[in-house]
């Protein structure tokens, strides 16, 4: 399980991205966040590149977590 923070962040970027593009078919992997910063990226690729202090967020899990979210 991802830091509570970070998930929270993660799971922002992908709620955002479902909004403003719920016309395109592509479900990204997960999200990549920097663990200082709580910035991040939605990834879509099967093998996801971190760079230094990244946490790879798969989509799994930011969407089993969706529901406690509201």
């Amino acid at each position: 399980m991802s830091d509570p923070i970070l998930l929270k962040s993660a799971r922002q970027i992908y709620l955002t991205y479902r909004e403003l593009r719920s016309d395109t078919a592509e479900k990204p992997t997960g999200v990549a966040i920097h663990r200082l910063t709580c910035r991040g990226r939605l990834l879509f690729s099967k093998k996801p590149i971190l760079l230094p202090l990244e946490e790879f967020i798969p989509i799994a899990e930011i969407e089993s977590d969706e529901s406690n979210f509201y």
